[in-house]
């Protein structure tokens, strides 16, 4: 990307090393789920699949972690604009929505055995299992790096006020949000 300043210089602008290196397992995660979601289409057509309806706390899960996404938008917002108290709360209410977020999908698994979704070994049953467990395994390590930040909000120690690594943190967490949309509107539709 060029800048062109008043006095017609062009200047080069870089995108930041860490930024890139996000990018860059972002993009591999989307390989990874993508084919995921080519195996289920194809495989959807065996023999021993079994549809299955998503439960409820799915649903509610995806509110949880779409309100988590709007705190750490705001978090970020209020670290930018120097505002540490209301940054910390809302850092400290993302961690809590996103780790209800996970508490509600495996809820979400209980409430398939107690409707009497079979949850024995089927084609079906294990890409739910692999789709749905790899984005947990992702979510937790959001949160992991949630409860970082916030535990550098309340640092004493803070010697600069860069912003990377809350941008960083953001773009990881609203990336797992809408990877999380996709899956459940791939699960609904695709059946």
């Amino acid at each position: 990307m060029e800048i062109v300043m008043a006095d017609n210089k062009k200047i080069k602008e870089r995108i930041h090393p860490h930024k890139f290196a996000l990018w860059l397992g972002i993009g591999s995660i989307l390989m990874m789920f993508a084919g995921l979601t080519s195996g289920y289409i194809l495989k959807r057509n065996m023999a021993n699949w079994q549809s299955f309806e998503l439960p409820p706390a799915f649903w509610i899960s995806t509110i949880a972690v779409a309100l988590s996404s709007f705190t750490l938008w705001k978090s970020l917002d209020f670290f930018k604009a120097r505002k540490m108290s209301s940054h910390r709360a809302m850092i400290l209410a993302t961690v809590v929505l996103g780790s209800l977020f996970v508490v509600l999908q495996i809820v979400g698994f209980g409430q398939l055995v107690a409707g009497g979704n079979p949850l024995s070994r089927t084609n079906s049953v294990d890409f739910l299992y692999v789709i749905v467990g790899l984005h947990g395994l992702h979510v937790i390590a959001g949160i992991v790096i949630l409860i970082v930040m916030l535990l550098k909000a309340f640092s004493k120690k803070i010697k600069t006020y860069t912003a990377v690594p809350m941008e960083l943190t953001s773009t990881y967490w609203h990336f797992v949000g809408i990877l999380w949309v996709y899956l459940l509107i791939f699960l609904v539709l695709i059946k």
